[in-house]
C-alpha cells in the first residue's frame, strides 16, 4: 500500500483547487475565477485501493504587498518540508512565466519528487503548442521530472494523473480513517463558503480586502444556526457588499446558505453582518483574529 502527502504549489489562479475537488469527486476547496481565492493550506484525503494520497492545496504563489500576501507565502512554503511527492501545477495554454521560473528557483530546488501537470489542455487544440509550452517548463529544471497533462475543469487524464502519484509515493499505512475526506471543520467551510460567494458576485474592488468570521455556530438536530461577519476595508466596499437596500448582501447570504445546507444535509439559518475594518490586510491583531497566522 502507497501513502503521503502531495503538496500542489503554482501560480495564481492555475487550478490548484480545481484539480482537488475533481481528484475527491466532491467540492472542499472553494473556487472562483480570482487570483488568491485560497488563502489557506487545505487537506484533501483520497482514499482507493492502491492507499491513501493526503493532497495540500495552497494559496497561488506571488509577490508579497502586504502582511496578508506574506502569509499566503508563507503557507505555500510550510506545504513543502513534510511533503513525499510536489505537484507543480502550471497553466499548460501558455508558456512558463516570471512566475514560474521563480517558484522553481526559490522553492523548488528540493530533492523531494516532483510531477509537473500541464493544466488547461482543453483551452488549445494545437498539439505543437502545448509541447512547446511543455518545453518551457521542463527547461526550468535540471532534473528530468515526469510530466502529466490534464483538464481540472473536464477531468481529462486525472486517472492517468493519480496513477502516477501512486507510482511516486513511498510505501506505508492509511493516515487517515478511510472515511475521512479533510480535516476542515463546519465553522472553517462556513467561512470559505460565504467568502467564495462574496468573490463570485462582487467587482475587483472587494475580493482581496474581505475576511470572514464565524461568531457563532449552533448544531442542532434539524438545524445550523450560522452567525458571521464580513470584513472590508473601507466604508465604500461595505456600500457594494449590502447593495441597495440590501440586496446584495441577501445574494450572497442565500447563495451561501444553500451550498451549506447541501454540505450539513439539513436546513441552515445564516445571519450576515458587515463591518469596516481599515486595512485588516496591514495589521497583525487583525490577521490573527480571521485566522492568518501560521500554527
Amino acid at each position: 500500500m502507497k501513502s503521503g502527502f502531495i503538496a500542489i504549489l503554482g501560480r495564481p489562479n492555475v487550478g490548484k483547487s480545481t484539480l482537488l475537488n475533481k481528484i475527491l469527486g466532491q467540492k472542499i476547496v472553494i473556487t472562483t475565477d480570482k487570483a488568491q481565492t485560497t488563502r489557506k493550506r487545505i487537506k484533501g484525503i483520497l482514499t482507493v485501493p492502491e492507499g491513501q494520497a493526503v493532497f495540500i492545496d495552497t494559496p497561488g504563489i506571488h509577490k508579497p504587498l502586504n502582511k496578508l500576501g506574506e502569509f499566503l507565502m508563507d503557507e505555500a512554503k510550510l506545504a513543502i518540508p513534510d511533503a513525499d511527492l510536489i505537484i507543480f501545477l502550471v497553466d499548460g495554454s501558455e508558456p512558463a512565466g516570471k512566475g514560474d521560473k521563480w517558484i522553481v528557483k526559490n522553492l523548488l530546488e528540493t530533492e523531494i519528487p516532483i510531477l509537473i501537470v500541464l493544466n488547461k489542455v482543453d483551452k488549445t487544440k494545437k498539439i505543437e503548442k502545448i509541447e512547446e509550452n511543455l518545453l518551457s517548463y521542463k527547461t526550468l529544471f535540471e532534473k528530468n521530472y515526469p510530466v502529466v497533462r490534464v483538464s481540472a475543469k473536464t477531468g481529462r487524464n486525472i486517472d492517468t494523473l493519480l496513477k502516477n502519484i501512486f507510482k511516486m509515493l513511498p510505501e506505508g499505512e492509511l493516515l487517515y480513517p478511510e472515511d475521512v475526506v479533510t480535516e476542515e471543520n463546519m465553522r472553517s467551510i462556513s467561512e470559505e463558503i460565504i467568502r467564495e460567494k462574496i468573490l463570485i458576485n462582487t467587482s475587483d474592488e472587494i475580493p482581496h480586502s474581505v475576511a470572514v468570521k464565524i461568531e457563532n455556530y449552533f448544531e442542532q438536530e434539524d438545524i445550523d444556526k450560522i452567525y458571521a461577519r464580513i470584513f472590508c476595508e473601507t466604508q465604500s466596499q461595505k456600500g457594494i457588499l449590502i447593495g441597495k437596500s440590501g440586496s446584495m448582501l441577501k445574494k450572497i447570504g442565500t447563495e451561501a446558505r444553500l451550498e451549506l445546507e447541501k454540505i450539513t444535509e439539513k436546513k441552515v439559518f445564516l445571519s450576515l453582518e458587515v463591518k469596516v475594518d481599515k486595512d485588516w490586510r496591514k495589521k497583525s491583531s487583525s490577521l490573527a483574529e480571521f485566522g492568518y497566522v501560521e500554527d
